[in-house]
């Protein structure tokens, strides 16, 4: 009798609270499983450190592994100073050049514009190119009629707005 009563009082508690307790098992374990695995970790360094105190040549050896990957990174770093000097003074002597053709060509009396380019038909038996004024075209339309005044309001716009008039 009293174990009939038992079976019934687990199972009416596991009916009701079942899931519940499945999951708190699930996650005492993910937990359980998380902190040993930190805890074993934490071991290990603790033995590590030991040990690295007691032989000192693994430390020497380690300070020195260190030093010669500072040494081979400032290298690295001093062989780009090097590339970064030696394009910029490539890039001067290109502007110095492109000054003194700049002021080659404005004493010869050519134009400012020019300066980059170097002058295509040079032994062309045409006028210069600074005394050349471009004509108009004279079978252009003009954009507004010849009595278009932007102040009168008229003009064919939309908009004819004046002072004094609302509306």
């Amino acid at each position: 009798m009293m174990v009939h009563l038992l079976q019934v009082k687990v199972g009416s508690l596991l009916a009701t609270y079942g899931w519940y307790i499945v999951f708190s098992c699930l996650l005492l374990y993910v937990v359980f499983q998380k902190l040993s695995a930190r805890l074993r970790a934490l071991r290990q360094r603790q033995l590590d450190r030991a040990a690295a105190a007691v032989e000192p040549d693994v430390v020497v050896k380690r300070q020195e592994a260190l030093a010669a990957a500072r040494l081979k990174m400032q290298e690295e770093l001093n062989a780009q100073v090097e590339k970064h000097k030696e394009k910029l003074k490539q890039l001067e002597e290109e502007k110095r050049r492109q000054k003194i053709e700049m002021w080659d060509s404005m004493q010869e009396g050519k134009s400012y514009k020019g300066n980059a380019k170097k002058p295509q038909g040079e032994d062309s038996p045409g006028p210069s190119t600074s005394s050349v004024i471009p004509k108009r075209k004279s079978d252009r339309k003009p954009l507004r009629g010849g009595g278009y005044n932007p102040l009168s309001g008229e003009g064919g716009g939309t908009c004819s707005w004046r002072p004094g008039r609302r509306g």
